[in-house]
């Protein structure tokens, strides 16, 4: 209860987004901020804890851009939210395999929050990695930003539509109760949804205005520098209906969001068909959105633990067998996550996504 009461200890009421930056963020009470919330210790596992094979998956689909880019003497690879390090590890050992794309990049990853920072200090030791603190800080030579469950992790907006009038979500302490409750929107976040066409349907519309925030900053920067963005995290392309996808999670196990406020994680399922609308509308382009389960085969996963498992004991062999049931059975987490790729219009590079 003392974490909750420092958050309204300035303001009654607020935002729902500004809530969930401050559960998640904040440098005294943030989720992100205090503790290393992956693997079986912690509250969920991704993709690069899940296997290596994901991380090098995408390491082969980044020399391939980089030689499309017509192999440019240096360039950024800016990872954003890291995690615990285990993608850029198993980017640095791939990549030895590539000398050519080893010598050229620079590898930057982008993280808020200081306790992961110290872990992924701890881990990566390489003279090819530096941390920043802002996006704003890459000023030269072509960048490829990418994210893992990135973008599921960024404070949302929620807005309802009900008979034609738009409300936004506040979050309130009342009685040392979280509450909360809708208010009627201004006419400026009303005119940000009506942009991209969110009051067609009544429901619980989601907005990533955070999000949008820091992909401003990428878009200049891929705009004037070139390059290009890949992002693969939990959600839908068109949802029918608009609802809540607001979660809560603590021990892999879902949680009561108004319990456990900065010891659970809170996320939202990402709306691709939001985000392509969104890069196609800014200047860049979006081809396609695929599956996870896609993108992995096409750049090879199959055949790779086909390769890899030759000389493994049986167990081992199940083991890896299993990981990639994990990462590619469209019942598991292959269908459920999604990638896209933002790139300037004129660039015609499509690996995975064709």
């Amino acid at each position: 209860m003392k974490k909750i009461n420092k958050i309204f200890s300035s303001k009654k009421s607020m935002p729902l987004d500004l809530y969930l930056e401050k559960v998640l963020y904040d440098k005294n009470i943030g989720y992100y901020q205090k503790k290393n919330p992956f693997g079986k210790k912690g509250d969920y596992v991704t993709a690069p804890n899940i296997s290596n094979l994901f991380s090098e998956m995408v390491a082969i689909w980044l020399v391939s851009f980089w030689e499309n880019l017509k192999k440019p003497r240096k360039f950024n690879f800016i990872e954003l939210g890291p995690g615990n390090g285990d993608f850029c590890l198993t980017l640095l050992k791939t990549l030895k395999n590539f000398p050519d794309t080893y010598g050229s990049i620079n590898i930057m990853l982008y993280e808020k929050s200081n306790g992961l920072k110290k872990i992924q200090k701890k881990r990566i030791i390489s003279k090819k990695v530096k941390w920043i603190k802002s996006l704003k800080e890459i000023d030269k030579y072509p960048v490829v930003f990418f994210g893992n469950e990135f973008l599921d992790a960024l404070p949302i907006k929620q807005f309802a539509k009900i008979n034609k009038i738009i409300f936004e979500r506040h979050v309130a302490l009342k009685k040392n109760k979280l509450k909360f409750f809708f208010k009627k929107a201004i006419k400026k976040q009303i005119d940000k949804l009506k942009t991209y066409n969110l009051l067609k349907n009544d429901g619980i519309i989601e907005y990533p205005e955070y999000g949008f925030k820091e992909l401003n900053i990428i878009n200049t920067k891929i705009k004037s520098l070139n390059g290009g963005a890949l992002f693969i995290d939990y959600g839908y392309n068109n949802m029918k209906k608009n609802i809540n996808t607001l979660q809560s999670i603590k021990k892999h196990k879902y949680n009561n969001i108004n319990e456990n406020v900065g010891e659970a994680d809170i996320t939202a399922l990402v709306n691709f068909g939001l985000y392509k609308e969104y890069f196609n509308s800014s200047g860049l382009f979006v081809e396609e959105i695929i599956s996870q389960s896609k993108f992995l085969q096409k750049m090879g996963i199959v055949e790779r633990v086909k390769i890899a498992s030759n000389k493994m004991t049986y167990q081992n062999k199940l083991n890896l067998y299993s990981r990639l049931k994990r990462l590619i059975d469209p019942q598991m987490m292959g269908e459920d996550f999604k990638v896209i790729f933002a790139k300037n219009k004129k660039c015609k590079f499509s690996l995975a996504f064709k």
